[in-house]
């Protein structure tokens, strides 16, 4: 089967090509699918630049991509919940990365049928970004009616889907984005947008209970300055906190040198008792049941910026890289 493969550390341009390599055989609890449509994610060009280096080193050529939508083709001799000809979608287990192929292996547990009202190619872009953004708001902070909340980059893969499940759960939500996409994130149910170009979260009067942190960097440490005292703040993009240092078995020589880097913002946590966690999303069937609910109810609507042919998929890649994406870059595998 074809699947585009990252070859070394490096840049989208010179680390990527499609091979031709074996169909993966399906374990007794997983299911072989034939891929409809995948799509990228901001981990998936971060892992090829070697920012994880330090919790997992690749062994190289590695598949690359992680959510998928498609129509099973053979399920493992345990799994009851799947069968052939099943439309299912997944965010696949770490050990299985590469939904960029014809055909992916996926744990049944992390499978669920596709919403009813939405098509492979919408349904690919929910597993990762839908699942960060559920977990984040109900696991993490488990944000509550009536909570106001301030999202940044709210026109993003992530943000678009925290924007609708805040919203949802009753909250009053903030985000920031550009003035080309304040529309766009009113339209998902923003009740105030910020516009970066030409404001600043940092003068918000009114504190936030919850703050979800999707870019990381200044912003992290800077979004204690508008939290409430005993607020919650989670991110995607910060720093590590020893919870995920746990999760992920680090070794102790990086889990100091991770301890390190985040002293500032635990400390800036510390000083209005607030709570800092970082996220490194779950792949979980039972939660992509859930969502799929909510698309079929209608609370949730699904936004594709972009969607590329298979050969095209370095570009989509790239274009997803540069930051400007609004919603989900798609890749359709079947022509």
């Amino acid at each position: 089967m074809k699947a585009l493969m990252m070859t070394k550390y490096g840049d989208i341009g010179s680390s990527l090509e499609v091979q031709e390599i074996p169909t993966p055989k399906v374990g007794e609890n997983q299911i072989l699918i034939k891929t409809h449509s995948a799509s990228f994610n901001p981990i998936d060009y971060s892992i090829l630049r070697g920012d994880f280096k330090a919790m997992k080193k690749i062994q190289f050529p590695q598949g690359i991509g992680r959510d998928v939508s498609g129509v099973v083709e053979k399920v493992g001799k345990k799994v009851k919940t799947f069968k052939a000809g099943d439309k299912v979608y997944s965010r696949i287990d770490e050990s299985f990365a590469g939904t960029m192929a014809e055909y992916v292996i996926s744990n049944a547990s992390d499978s669920a049928n596709i919403p009813s009202n939405l098509s492979h190619e919408e349904s690919a872009g929910v597993p990762l970004a839908g699942l960060t953004a559920y977990q984040a708001l109900t696991d993490v902070v488990k944000l509550s009616k009536g909570e106001r909340i301030l999202i940044h980059a709210g026109s993003g893969g992530v943000g678009t889907f925290a924007i609708q499940f805040a919203k949802h759960l009753g909250a009053k939500v903030t985000t920031t984005t550009s003035t080309k996409n304040i529309e766009l994130v009113k339209k998902l149910g923003a009740d105030k947008v910020i516009d970066y170009t030409k404001e600043s979260y940092l003068d918000e009067e009114n504190k936030f209970d919850v703050v979800f942190d999707t870019l990381g960097g200044n912003h992290t440490l800077d979004s204690f300055k508008v939290l409430k005292d005993g607020g919650r703040l989670v991110s995607i993009a910060g720093v590590i906190d020893s919870i995920t240092v746990k999760q992920f078995g680090l070794n102790k020589f990086v889990s100091l040198i991770l301890a390190f880097q985040a002293r500032k913002v635990l400390k800036a946590a510390s000083k209005i008792g607030a709570s800092y966690r970082f996220l490194f999303m779950s792949s979980s069937g039972s939660q992509l049941k859930e969502l799929a609910k909510l698309y079929e109810s209608g609370s949730l609507k699904m936004i594709v910026d972009k969607a590329y042919i298979f050969g095209d998929s370095i570009k989509a890649l790239d274009y997803l890289s540069k930051g400007h994406a609004k919603g989900k870059v798609i890749v359709n595998i079947i022509k």
